[in-house]
């Protein structure tokens, strides 16, 4: 597809949750394994959530085990003015570096539960590798679009993250009426061209399954400007 569509398949052992990446930067870097179980205080209603010391982070009700607090540096870099451009979902930022910081895997339970998913702890070790992978696609897609502006600018940045799975955008749902099925996920990802602002569109949709592994989790991705007049141009432009 001329917008800049991968398909992914992964041998994960559940799908990715992209509606589950809210707050991801909100906690410090963590290293290593947090240890073994141990009982687990109770929060308290009406006040702050208890602190669990398997990993120095909120209790998660019903937890039975302790999840990793170790965060991987993405190849997706920061902008240098992201704090000014509003709050992002997911990766965070470490403010020592100057790429964005994907969630550990506590940080990813903690945010699927606020969101009353019904995530299992064992699944963390497969779904958060394959959430890392696909945003790194996502990012060597937008850097294919922007090769168009090399001559401008040679070193655009991401400037934030949104999801808005809620939000169907014109394209999917002009393909919905044809009868095409509607992305299950949406995320709206600001570029920092050099100064100029730049939003670009993702649309995630479920993809065919693999006859080898059909317990897998299939999906693609469809990256493209948002339809703006420079956006609207450098899509006829990638088409010819």
């Amino acid at each position: 597809m001329s917008s800049g569509a991968s398909s992914v398949n992964s041998s994960g052992g559940c799908p990715v949750d992209h509606a589950a990446q809210a707050a991801a930067g909100q906690c410090p870097v963590g290293h290593g394994q947090a240890p073994g179980p141990r009982p687990e205080p109770k929060p308290v209603a009406g006040q702050a959530p208890a602190i669990d010391p398997r990993n120095n982070m909120p209790v998660v009700p019903e937890q039975h085990g302790g999840l990793s607090t170790a965060r991987t540096v993405s190849s997706i870099p920061r902008a240098d003015r992201y704090g000014e451009a509003g709050p992002s979902q997911c990766p965070g930022a470490d403010a020592s570096k100057d790429m964005w910081i994907y969630p550990s895997e506590q940080m990813f339970f903690n945010a699927m539960r606020r969101k009353n998913w019904d995530p299992r702890e064992e699944d963390m070790k497969s779904v958060v590798p394959i959430h890392n992978a696909v945003n790194e696609m996502c990012w060597n897609h937008i850097l294919e679009w922007e090769r168009l502006h090399r001559s401008a600018c040679g070193s655009p940045k991401l400037l934030r993250f949104e999801g808005k799975a809620k939000q169907t955008s014109p394209k999917a749902w002009l393909r919905s009426l044809v009868g095409y099925q509607r992305p299950f996920d949406r995320h709206d990802w600001t570029v920092d061209r050099c100064g100029t602002p730049v939003r670009y569109i993702i649309d995630f949709y479920v993809g065919r399954q693999n006859p080898n592994d059909p317990h897998s989790p299939s999906f693609f991705i469809d990256v493209r400007p948002a339809l703006t007049i420079g956006g609207a141009w450098d899509r006829v432009r990638r088409l010819f």
